[in-house]
């Protein structure tokens, strides 16, 4: 038996004029939602919906995306807009029912676009102001204040509230991390280069009978290197590395050859999760992909897996290594010191960022540590805001790297 087909409040324009008004409302519903929805892309979907059976609520939903959307990432949001507008009238009274009948049940974890949607549904509707206060006599006391914003900076994470830890991750996500561009073996035409390009000025005097008029130049292309970021996620670092993923993604999001790895008992690739430019969605999708937050720490496997399987992929180029860990490997650093040693000879620069040097009597005590410290490039800490921005200053110098470097 062939099932009914899905019913949807998409009147045809024979029968009504109500198709292009909710069509623009629609579309402002898109546009309140974050999305880039102009009169080009509500007359695109007009022209899709003639083309598609109305009757059928997956054709117009599709028909509708692909004429209105325009970013892969804007997908999610824009399906779960389309439930909520073009759904059946009667559908609110069957729910209301059913969930009286089911009784008191514990609420869905709501989807990252919820929130979002939710306030481009209730538009531009105010909540009533509550009855104005009686104005306190307003006392201003300059004596020994401290600027919150620079109390936030040398702040410890693991020390801060919740209120303290969202601003952190604000000032985090205006971090920008320019890493200096480095010379490649390519070259490009350029009539200010220092190098004299023989082939193309023989290929130039072709036009001339063989004659030379003039001498083709070109210069080395420059790039910034990769970076790549390879993340402790086990138990004593879990509070940092809630804080320092906002820091990951938004680097991925500020610059292209980006490459985020994070383990614990195991080594995950999150480069793709965290490539999504909404910073809840993409951290709903880490947690899915990553089985081992906040557990063990296999320090020493999870370097060599990095090695044997991902470092001839992303550490091409003179990549910079950021290596996030505590150093506290239940393996007891087996074979730690040779996997961080062949990780060092394969990139350029290998920075270790460990927050436990935010103690002043910080010494390596443990095996892990003393493993891992004669082969790395350097050692800094990670654990406030003000560490945070110290590490952008020292990326973007430009220092000299173990490896050949080009003369431009």
């Amino acid at each position: 038996m062939i099932p009914p087909k899905a019913a949807l409040t998409i009147p045809a324009p024979s029968a009504s004029g109500a198709l292009p008004a909710n069509l623009i409302a629609f579309g402002r519903l898109l546009r309140r939602a974050g999305l880039p929805v102009g009169p080009t892309e509500i007359l695109a979907g007009a022209a899709a919906l003639e083309a598609v059976d109305l009757g059928e609520k997956a054709q117009v939903q599709a028909a509708l995306r692909a004429t209105m959307v325009h970013r892969h990432e804007h997908f999610l949001l824009f399906d779960h807009a389309f439930g909520l507008f073009w759904r059946d009238p009667e559908a609110g009274r069957h729910a209301a029912a059913m969930a009286m009948l089911d009784g008191f049940k514990e609420p869905p974890k709501p989807s990252p676009a919820s929130r979002r949607l939710a306030e481009a549904m209730r538009g531009d509707r105010k909540d009533q102001p509550p009855p104005p206060e009686p104005k306190p006599e307003e006392q201003l006391d300059v004596t020994f204040t401290v600027s919150d914003r620079e109390r936030l900076q040398a702040m410890d994470f693991e020390a801060m509230s919740a209120e303290e830890i969202a601003a952190a991750k604000e000032e985090i996500r205006k971090l920008v991390l320019p890493l200096d561009a480095r010379p490649t073996r390519r070259f490009r035409a350029s009539s200010s280069g220092t190098h004299a390009d023989l082939r193309l000025t023989v290929r130039e005097s072709l036009r001339s009978g063989g004659e030379i008029l003039d001498i083709a130049r070109r210069r080395r292309v420059t790039r910034t290197p990769p970076l790549v970021v390879l993340c402790d996620i086990s138990g004593s670092m879990s509070r940092y590395a809630q804080v320092l993923l906002h820091f990951i993604h938004a680097v991925t999001n500020d610059r292209d050859r980006v490459h985020s790895f994070l383990f614990g008992t195991r080594l995950t690739n999150v480069t793709r999760q965290l490539r999504h430019r909404d910073p809840e969605a993409a951290f709903e999708m880490v947690s899915h992909a990553v089985p081992d937050w906040s557990g063990g720490t296999r320090i020493g496997e999870s370097l060599e897996n990095f090695n044997r399987l991902w470092a001839r992929r992303v550490l091409g180029q003179g990549a910079v290594v950021l290596l996030i860990t505590d150093g506290l490997d239940r393996e007891g650093a087996k074979g730690l010191a040779d996997a961080t040693e062949r990780l060092r000879k394969s990139c350029r620069r290998l920075v270790w960022l460990n927050p436990l040097l935010r103690y002043a009597g910080f010494q390596p005590k443990s095996q892990g540590i003393r493993a891992m410290l004669p082969h790395v490039d350097e050692f800094r800490p990670v654990h406030n805001l003000a560490s945070l921005r110290e590490l952008v200053a020292a990326l973007s110098d430009r220092q000299p790297g173990r490896g050949r470097e080009f003369s431009a």
